[in-house]
């Protein structure tokens, strides 16, 4: 009887080297699939290449590319809007110790914005402070700044402020308010027709600002402040490139057309790291897709949805992404597009 129950205890007790075993094939397999995925968007590169309407176009300065296009003439729903995620992370956390796993920019709002994004993803606690996750940094403060600076030194950008309460974290008390009082001059207020206005016709106001608590009062038609739903998404969470490629595909092929739409629908050129894989710092894991922005505008295009793209964000912007959203714009204002 012994026998047999010391027999049963043994087969169902787990072996320390088999799982240590199944745990590194399983690493083992998960970068092999990473691996064909990153080679898969370079193979799809290759093949169908980086043209689309106004991928030739340069800005001559980024910091004023929508003026140089003619304020007059560029109406919202026409402009693919350059953003950042997680915009307020360039120095969150620790340098070397926390800050890689959290860090989504390298450069401040202000640079952001000087480089040429026209939209500012920014993530709040209770306190007031940026955070990503679990990890906190300067105060909104130091982004509002950043932001005004920018309208200050330009006359015709316009810029989309979005801010939410973390997941996690409540509300920072009287959010909106404090928002109206920093940035009240500035904001273009909540109105469905500003779509099919032009720049011109938002002037002098050139901030919309997107609040999306999670437990407060949304903003209300007519106020200073946007709700969530002028903001949308289909994020997925994967480290995979390929996967995302083709997801951001998906979702923005069942979106209404811009010039038919009565909100933003943003697409990030991201992925995300991952707790089963080895490579947890973001700058490593996003580079997988980071190179390919070209490639999908071209693919979305060739599909036929180039009359879907409208906001388009990345990490670690830099200004070969913002040309090519700012060439598309120019497309479109031309009718090229």
């Amino acid at each position: 009887m012994s026998s047999s129950s010391n027999s049963d205890s043994g087969k169902k007790g787990s072996n320390p080297l088999e799982a240590m075993g199944a745990f590194f094939s399983s690493q083992a397999n998960r970068r092999k699939l990473v691996t064909s995925e990153k080679q898969a968007l370079a193979t799809r590169l290759t093949a169908a290449g980086e043209t689309f309407p106004g991928s030739d176009h340069r800005p001559a300065d980024r910091k004023k590319w929508m003026a140089e296009l003619g304020p007059e003439k560029v109406r919202v729903h026409q402009v693919v809007w350059p953003g950042t995620h997680d915009s307020a992370t360039n120095k969150i956390g620790i340098p070397f110790v926390t800050r890689p796993f959290a860090q989504c920019q390298s450069l401040s709002v202000y640079e952001q914005l000087a480089t040429g994004s026209r939209v500012i993803d920014v993530r709040v606690q209770e306190e007031r402070r940026v955070c990503h996750g679990v990890l906190a940094t300067y105060s909104i403060d130091v982004v509002l700044a950043d932001v005004k600076r920018f309208l200050g030194e330009t006359e015709s950008e316009v810029v989309i402020l979005e801010v939410r309460t973390e997941f996690g974290h409540d509300d920072p008390p009287e959010f909106d308010k404090y928002l109206v009082e920093q940035l009240g001059e500035h904001l273009v207020p909540q109105d469905e027709a500003v779509f099919h206005k032009t720049i011109a016709e938002l002037l002098p106001r050139r901030l919309i600002c997107v609040w999306k608590p999670r437990k407060s009062p949304a903003p209300k038609p007519g106020e200073p402040l946007w709700s969530a739903g002028y903001l949308k998404d289909n994020w997925i969470d994967t480290d995979l490139p390929e996967t995302k490629f083709e997801s951001n595909i998906k979702f923005l092929g069942q979106q209404p057309p811009v010039a038919d739409r009565r909100f933003f629908y943003r697409v990030e050129n991201t992925v995300t790291p991952q707790a089963d894989n080895p490579v947890l710092c973001v700058k490593p894991v996003t580079r997988r897709i980071h190179g390919y922005a070209r490639l999908f505008i071209a693919e979305v295009f060739a599909k036929g949805l180039g009359d879907r793209l409208q906001v388009f964000s990345t990490d670690f912007i830099n200004g070969d992404f913002v040309d090519a959203c700012a060439g598309v714009t120019k497309a479109r204002v031309d009718g090229a597009a």
